[in-house]
């Protein structure tokens, strides 16, 4: 299961750095491509905003 980013986000760029397979897209709000992500978790441990979630 694919973790997604939810209205709250910020666009602050930490989360992007985090991700070990680059599932993150830049925009108005950042998205998570669920084909790519492995649910590893680790853009959720490092957003400031607390917007990024299982789905």
């Amino acid at each position: 299961m694919a973790y997604v980013i939810d209205d709250t986000c910020i666009a602050c760029g930490t989360c992007i750095d985090e991700c070990p397979v680059d599932a993150i897209s830049e925009g108005d709000i950042y998205v998570i491509d669920a084909e790519v992500c492995t649910d590893c978790g680790a853009c959720a441990d490092v957003c400031p905003t607390e917007s990024i979630h299982p789905a």
